[in-house]
């Protein structure tokens, strides 16, 4: 490629905050629930890559088709790739894709096609690098690229912004099945690449009561490393969604002296807990049943396919609730 900058070029990052920071120069836009992309064009070449730098072309065809089509035949976009499922956005499809199998792959492109959402420019149409231009002038020129070769291609589009902090937080109040939160960038900075400077990420707080199904001990020491977390179905079994582990050291042998005499069945009756990972120690990876005595609420990002995507936070303890009242149907309006 001829472009000012080639793949693997590291995106400008966001550092989690507790509230939409508020003053001048700050541009909001939605947080999309969907993978990272940038986008290289140089003629006939085009390259799909992720956050993490690695190649995403092979396994979203529609889109790499989607972007050949425009007329425009140079350029560097930074975007989200989501796919649009029942009025909301699947994370879930996005994760099917990444399939070693190219045949199943296409099919899933036709069955739940992509979308990829813009929201910077980085080299315009002419190939000449703009990332080092304040967000304000590259989003002037962004839009001006979209009014020029989106309006007849239906699966790019251009994501919206806001200078006003009273829309930035209705997206924040309505972030749930298309929105992840909000994201806040400096107007009057360039394109920080590989840094947090400059953009600023909330999610909204999503919590839930979970039944402390087991724990695993820490790698170093017999104290508790992690709480295993469970909900119960309609058939009253009690599935493992995820872990809480975010507590801090002075309180492990308090909790684990909390543990310790509950350790035993039922523990989980419905799915359990998978064994060690390639990056666990075979200790870390055991876990300990207990019985379902105790109640813990949790902060979380997402739940997904049955389980938290991520480690939760740990809140308190919710001694007053019962465990059966721990099920799935908390987390259907979430």
């Amino acid at each position: 490629m001829t472009l000012p900058i080639k793949p693997p070029f590291p995106p400008m990052e966001a550092l989690l905050v507790d509230k939409i920071p508020a003053g001048e120069h700050w541009q909001y836009e939605p947080k999309w629930d969907g993978f990272r992309c940038l986008a290289f064009r140089d003629g006939k070449k085009l390259e799909l890559q992720s956050k993490s730098g690695q190649p995403l072309a092979r396994y979203f065809p529609e889109v790499v088709e989607a972007l050949l089509k425009l007329k425009a035949t140079k350029f560097v976009l930074d975007g989200e790739l989501v796919i649009p499922v029942k009025g909301g956005l699947s994370f879930d499809d996005l994760l099917q894709r990444i399939h070693p199998a190219a045949s199943r792959i296409q099919k899933l492109s036709l069955a739940t096609p992509a979308n990829y959402i813009i929201f910077d420019l980085l080299v315009d149409d002419a190939g000449k690098a703009v990332f080092e231009e304040p967000l304000a002038k590259r989003r002037t020129k962004l839009e001006k690229f979209s009014k020029k070769y989106f309006a007849k291609n239906a699966s790019i589009e251009l994501s919206p912004k806001t200078e006003d902090y009273a829309t930035a937080q209705k997206w924040l109040s309505s972030a749930g099945i298309k929105l992840d939160g909000v994201i806040a960038k400096r107007s009057d900075l360039e394109y920080r690449s590989g840094t947090r400077d400059g953009m600023q990420k909330v999610k909204r707080m999503r919590t839930a009561d979970c039944v402390v199904g087991g724990f695993r001990y820490a790698s170093k020491g017999k104290v508790v490393g992690s709480l295993l977390l469970g909900l119960y179905d309609d058939a009253g079994l009690l599935h493992h969604v995820g872990f809480t582990s975010s507590f801090n050291e002075a309180g492990k042998k308090e909790l684990t002296k909390k543990l310790e005499p509950l350790i035993g069945p039922p523990g989980f009756t419905g799915n359990a807990p998978g064994g060690p990972s390639r990056w666990s120690t075979e200790r870390s990876g055991e876990w300990q049943p207990l019985k379902t005595k105790l109640v813990v609420e949790v902060q979380y990002d997402h739940f997904t396919g049955g389980r938290f995507r991520h480690g939760t936070k740990f809140l308190r303890w919710r001694p007053e609730k019962k465990p059966k009242q721990c099920d799935f149907e908390q987390l259907d309006s979430h």
